[in-house]
């Protein structure tokens, strides 16, 4: 389990001008790879593992698996807002109409350290954070999603996958989880 950082994609080997996790140096055998993507410009819990039986589980829809995101937007979320996020939406993904299964959505004061480069900050415009749960998992759906209902995303940060949480492992930290913590 590691704590993806900003500018890291979710693949081992660089790509143009962006470094894969493989630049972190972590001691992971050849044969590991991340379960699920973060983009790099998100942060956050991301799993290895050699275990595709586990790999397959984990990411296969039918299995509902939770998918929980910090998300620092531009604006104050409305109740109008956190129930459209809530809903069903349709979004263009890769050109093609999904519509998103419903996720739960509040509002959050958490208590993450600022981030390296920090983002973008207009005066005039508050920011706020949310915390999102999905079920499924689509290229850049929370940030399509937010961005839909009028609150651009600035910061995302996944916190928990399946019954795996982040909790205070630093940016840039991971740890082993033991046969006891994989079911």
């Amino acid at each position: 389990m590691l704590n993806k950082p900003f500018g890291i994609l979710s693949q081992h080997s660089d790509e143009g001008n962006r470094l894969g996790w493989g630049s972190l140096g972590l001691p992971f055998p050849s044969d590991v790879y991340s379960i699920g993507r973060l983009d790099a410009d998100s942060e956050g819990l991301l799993l290895f593992t050699n275990n595709n039986r586990l790999k397959t589980r984990l990411l296969d829809p039918k299995e509902g698996h939770a998918r929980t995101y910090h998300v620092q937007v531009e604006g104050k979320a409305s109740p109008e807002q956190l129930a459209q996020l809530q809903a069903p939406m349709t979004l263009q993904i890769k050109g093609k109409s999904f519509t998103t299964q419903g996720c739960t959505a509040r509002t959050i004061t958490p208590s993450w350290p600022p981030r390296t480069p920090p983002i973008r900050v207009r005066k005039s415009v508050p920011d706020s954070w949310l915390e999102l749960t999905l079920y499924e998992g689509k290229n850049r759906q929370v940030r399509r999603m937010t961005a839909a209902v009028g609150l651009p995303t600035l910061r995302l940060i996944r916190v928990a996958m399946g019954d795996w949480e982040l909790g205070d492992l630093g940016t840039g930290e991971w740890k082993e989880l033991t046969n006891n913590s994989i079911s």
